[in-house]
């Protein structure tokens, strides 16, 4: 992937300056359905920040606002210190927005469509090298009606660069892509993001946001639920042990202090002292010549940390919750 990406002349990171600042933000609809309910947060000059949740958790309204495609029912919103409602001819040239889906004229080809939407764009970059940004440029004269999902993605992605921008928003930017398209667009947003673009981004992908984000929000019925860098929101969550056991082995003869769960043979540990208690099972197993089969151990992950705080807020039971099912080894 070729990729030129000049100079907007962020320069470099200033994490002191404010880009998008949101206080006490509501979204009401008709019938006083409340999607969003003064949220309050801050996305520092470039920074990557990811907004999470679960469908209906008031992301997307978020975003509109954000974009200056929704007036807010309440709170404030400013980007690059502007309302991008009210001042949108203020805010719209520095701003890319690469919203979920393009809508381009089918008919065109790919090159077509750049300039099209370069003749709507102040200071847009060449249409090549536009395309190079996304790996695009020998698809440049095949029709929109022709692409696949992933290589649509791609222009949006395009057209979202074109004018250089400030503040980027990415709605779902890796949707429909395959593996290598997918790690190609988070080395661009890297790269776009160490050049001093501010990035908002949502996206279903807990690992994208997870290795992408500086800091991320979690909203759940319209509010934040918890908000941090990754590694803060994960280091609240249990980290975890699986395993199975042998036959002849049962899972109450586990150790007393291990907290186990059980479905059937297949036991799930989970800890927040993850070092101390895998030694335990290991000196366990050591002792008693007890072969522990898949062995896995590892810190919670962002999705476990998303999953469990679904669960808390709808009354599910979390994945791996259980009772312990420790006990007394019997030779």
């Amino acid at each position: 992937m070729t990729r030129t990406l000049g100079d907007h002349g962020a320069g470099a990171t200033d994490v002191d300056r404010n880009v998008i600042e949101v206080e006490g933000l509501r979204r009401t609809y008709s019938g006083g359905f409340q999607a969003v309910n003064e949220i309050s947060f801050a996305v520092g000059e470039g920074e990557l920040f990811a907004l999470l949740g679960t469908n209906g958790a008031g992301k997307t309204s978020t975003v509109e606002m954000l974009e200056g495609l929704a007036r807010p029912s309440g709170g404030t919103v400013r980007v690059l210190g502007h309302d991008p409602y009210t001042d949108r001819a203020e805010v719209r040239p520095r701003t890319g927005v690469m919203l979920q889906e393009g809508g381009f004229p089918s008919d065109l080809t790919v090159k077509e469509t750049v300039r099209m939407w370069a003749g709507c764009t102040s200071g847009a970059r060449p249409t090549g090298e536009a395309l190079g940004l996304v790996g695009m440029g020998k698809r440049a004269d095949v029709r929109v009606k022709q692409l696949s999902g992933g290589e649509k993605r791609r222009l949006d992605l395009a057209l979202a660069l074109l004018g250089r921008p400030e503040v980027l928003f990415l709605d779902e930017p890796t949707t429909g892509l395959d593996a290598e398209g997918r790690r190609d667009t988070w080395d661009l947003v890297r790269e776009l993001r160490d050049g001093g673009t501010t990035v908002l981004l949502t996206t279903h992908y807990l690992e994208e946001a997870e290795g992408l984000a500086d800091r991320l929000a979690i909203m759940h019925g319209g509010r934040i639920v918890v908000s941090g860098t990754p590694s803060e929101v994960t280091a609240t969550r249990p980290a975890r042990i699986r395993f199975r056991l042998p036959t002849g082995v049962e899972p109450g003869q586990l150790p007393l202090t291990l907290m186990a769960a059980a479905d059937g043979r297949q036991i799930e540990i989970r800890t927040q002292h993850l070092q101390r208690d895998l030694a335990e099972l290991l000196r366990w197993a050591e002792e008693f010549g007890v072969h522990l089969d898949k062995l896995d151990a590892r810190s919670a992950s962002l999705e476990e940390a998303f999953l469990d705080i679904a669960a808390q807020r709808t009354g599910a039971t979390a994945p791996g919750a259980g009772t312990n099912t420790g006990g007394a080894f019997a030779a």
